[in-house]
């Protein structure tokens, strides 16, 4: 593609970043394009974040019925699984997957529940009341 022709389709990311694009010059030398966005590519990020956002609000539900703990909604928030907690808190997978169940998060001490808060960035409080600050 010709570096004039870069696509520069603005998408919800390209007001906060935006992509390198190789591309050649009027000489046929291969350079470096700043791209805000390709029309294609903003479809399918749009898709995949609809989708987390519905994984969110399902986790969020799940744990206002009493059928999960409050690490459920923000492992969906912050793009977590079990084996990514895990690393960041040093529990074992099974452990987390135990304190997913809210009559044992219930139950766990403050040390514990201030690991999941750093994990997420958040404070014991907010992880127990399912609330996002965003800075």
């Amino acid at each position: 593609m010709k570096k004039d022709e870069v696509p520069q389709d603005l998408s919800s990311l390209g007001k906060i970043t935006k992509e390198v694009c190789y591309a050649t010059d009027n000489d046929g030398k291969y350079v470096t394009k700043l791209s805000s966005g390709w029309e294609v590519k903003i479809t399918a990020l749009d898709t995949a974040w609809s989708d987390i956002e519905k994984r969110i609000a399902a986790a969020r539900q799940q744990v206002l019925e009493g059928k999960a703990s409050p690490l459920l909604f923000f492992m969906e928030y912050r793009l977590m699984d079990v084996a990514i907690l895990a690393g960041y808190t040093g529990f074992w997978k099974w452990q987390v997957k135990r304190h997913l169940k809210p009559e044992v998060f219930n139950t766990l001490s403050d040390n514990k529940l201030q690991k999941y808060a750093e994990a997420f960035n958040t404070k014991v409080d907010d992880l127990k009341t399912m609330t996002v600050h965003e800075d």
